[in-house]
């Protein structure tokens, strides 16, 4: 027989005579709970979500208001961000695209994990076949590119905040149920959910109890880094004129406007740009501090 040195404790036994004392082995110290990445991305994240509960209640200017100021003017005492074509201050339409910006990101998030966790769970507990028909139709919305459904959607039912949030979700609830067929198959296999079964659980009952809770750590990240292309796509849309019509500020748009003019006024199209990079990055480094948080195979020594 073997015995473990780590779990071996020989501190209240006395040393043999003539006997070296027998040194204590420490524990391994896993990671802290708060990674660098995921304070930085809670920080990040936190500051748009922040500025979009303000912009709800009060902004500058409204974002659409023409001549609040001198046109393409830059950073002054009266418009922190300088102001645009139409003299609109961009510090408001800033504070207004990230309120556009978190409804995206949240309104796509529920969608697709709604939609992924249905066909996921679907396809883990029912059949062979119908298991195979989910997985031809996931890869088949995850073969084809995000932006173009976006675009085929948004096209059909018109361009709106609603259609931009429904094409997005739609689009990325592939990705959720693929990773919850996977993860939600793997826990179905377990003894402890065998013999519930056994015992009269249900099926609702054993999705609640015991698939939801284990499957939800990775979830979380996927969610995180799904909001993080929601603002992508919706960036992307607005620049094309496919996103929500104004008044409606969006980053995107602002970029697109920016074009023109980015030579006379930069700002316009710098802080537009850096506040989404600032914001998707926010998010992948929250989920990133999420994943080694919760995922055990990456706690290790210091």
């Amino acid at each position: 027989m073997t015995l473990d040195p780590v779990t071996l404790d020989l501190t209240d036994h006395p040393a043999a005579p003539g006997s070296a004392p027998t040194p204590t082995i420490p524990a391994r110290a896993g990671r802290p709970r708060w990674s660098p990445s995921l304070v930085a991305g809670t920080v990040l994240v936190g500051l748009v979500a922040l500025v979009a509960l303000v912009a709800t209640f009060w902004t500058p200017y409204a974002a659409d208001a023409a001549g609040t100021g001198p046109r393409l003017s830059g950073p002054t005492a009266e418009h922190w961000a300088g102001t645009d074509r139409l003299g609109r201050d961009l510090l408001s339409q800033l504070m207004g695209g990230a309120q556009a910006a978190v409804i995206v990101a949240v309104c796509s998030v529920l969608v697709a994990a709604l939609l992924g966790l249905t066909l996921g769970v679907l396809a883990a507990a029912t059949t062979r076949w119908l298991d195979l028909a989910l997985v031809n139709v996931v890869d088949l919305l995850i073969a084809f590119p995000t932006l173009l459904l976006a675009m085929l959607i948004v096209t059909v039912r018109g361009a709106s905040l609603t259609s931009a949030v429904a094409a997005i979700g739609i689009a990325g609830s592939a990705v959720i149920a693929r990773v919850t067929r996977v993860n939600a198959a793997r826990v179905l296999r377990e003894d402890y959910v065998t013999a519930g079964r056994a015992s009269g659980t249900g099926w609702w009952g054993t999705v609640l109890r015991h698939v939801l809770p284990n499957i939800a750590p990775t979830l979380v990240v996927q969610l995180m880094l799904l909001a993080g292309s929601a603002i992508l796509a919706e960036a992307s849309l607005s620049y094309l004129g496919l996103g929500a019509p104004p008044p409606q500020a969006s980053w995107g748009r602002l970029l697109r406007e920016a074009q023109a003019t980015m030579l006379v006024q930069p700002w316009g199209a710098i802080l537009p740009g850096l506040a989404i990079v600032a914001t998707v990055l926010g998010l992948n480094l929250l989920g990133d501090g999420l994943r080694e948080r919760n995922d055990p195979n990456l706690r290790g020594d210091r």
